[in-house]
């Protein structure tokens, strides 16, 4: 789902943004980068069985220093799906019903989001496997049907390519290297996994350089080299491109909006989710007390939703940079966590010694 994300969010308009500056050299480090990534998470949170991230670091480090870094991390977790929410907003408006309220867009996007972040975590990942079902045969089709179209400029692509060897831009290799982030929500859905085991590592690699290299190829083959840098949601400018001969719908961008706007409130649900199991973990526990858990998770959401409706005061270009700056800050964190759960698993195997 992350992968797939990651073509309608911030990273395609960084890597585009570098184009001529080392955007194709930053894809492929964050390739191998991103799977080190996942491997190194992978290994070290298959050491805590049944464990999230609360009771990783409850058990392991002092509450004075524990505490903090959860409330940071749940943070973030809560930004990354206000930030996936205010985007959609701005594309309902602009592709799909300029005539509604903006307000009016967002109160139903955050119901959706605050009712679903409180299904426990495997029925989410039920959904999960479910929304993908449906969805990826439809981002398939609109992948074939625009690197086919005769629209398509090899040309564009083919010059684009001949600035490759420049060195790799921070901003474009923070931005390509959240393809590969997903796996950093295991922080909490590692409770319903005993005995993790991933296997054929090198099929995340293809699969996520074949993402990175669409997400930022197929725009330019559409708009040109120069052209593409008036579109601010290249993805879905492309898409209305594209036009469907033989079918009910001949806009592709109404396929493609249905599809992402789908695997975007599933994003931003299981974002919330983590982020209220971290916030929920800092609150004195509710016990047997099922109507004490449910007030702290109102309590919560409601703070979710009423920071999220805040931020829409946000034009384009400050909504841009603070999804820059996220991709930032959320690329230290993952090394940091890492960094972490690989101290706690040394901590715990000295007590046990």
């Amino acid at each position: 789902m992350n992968t797939l994300i990651n073509i309608v969010n911030f990273a395609p308009r960084e890597l585009i943004d570098a184009r001529f500056d080392g955007a194709q050299t930053s894809i492929l480090v964050a390739v191998v980068t991103g799977t080190l990534f996942i491997y190194l998470f992978t290994k070290v949170i298959n050491k805590f069985p049944g464990q999230g991230l609360p009771e990783i670091f409850g058990s392991a480090l002092p509450k004075l220093l524990a505490s903090p870094l959860i409330f940071v991390y749940a943070v973030l977790w809560y930004m990354a799906g206000a930030l996936i929410l205010l985007s959609f907003v701005d594309i309902t408006l602009r592709f799909i019903s300029p005539d509604t309220g903006p307000y009016a867009v967002l109160f139903g996007f955050l119901a959706v989001v605050c009712l679903c972040s409180r299904i426990d975590s495997l029925s989410l990942l039920y959904g999960l496997e479910v929304t993908l079902g449906i969805t990826l045969p439809l981002i398939l089709y609109t992948t074939v049907k625009a690197v086919i179209n005769p629209d398509f400029s090899w040309d564009a692509v083919l010059q684009v390519m001949t600035h490759s060897l420049h060195a790799p831009d921070l901003n474009s290799l923070a931005a390509a290297t959240f393809t590969f982030s997903g796996y950093i929500n295991m922080a909490i859905f590692n409770r319903v996994f005993h005995g993790l085991k991933l296997k054929h590592m090198w099929i995340l690699s293809l699969e996520g350089f074949l993402v990175l290299a669409i997400t930022f190829f197929v725009p330019i083959g559409y708009h040109g080299t120069i052209g593409i840098e008036r579109h601010v949601y290249t993805w879905f400018t492309t898409a209305d491109s594209i036009r469907i001969e033989a079918f009910l719908i001949e806009r592709m961008l109404y396929i493609f909006y249905f599809a992402y706007i789908t695997l975007s409130l599933v994003s931003a649900i299981i974002q919330w989710h983590v982020g209220k199991e971290l916030f929920l973990s800092l609150l004195p526990s509710a016990g047997k007390k099922p109507g004490k858990k449910l007030r702290q998770e109102i309590a919560i959401l409601v703070l979710f939703a009423a920071g999220t409706v805040i931020l829409m005061r946000l034009d384009q270009y400050e909504l841009n940079m603070l999804g820059v700056f996220l991709l930032h800050i959320r690329w230290y964190g993952e090394l940091m966590m890492i960094g972490l759960l690989f101290w706690c698993y040394w901590i715990v195997r000295r007590r046990r010694a």
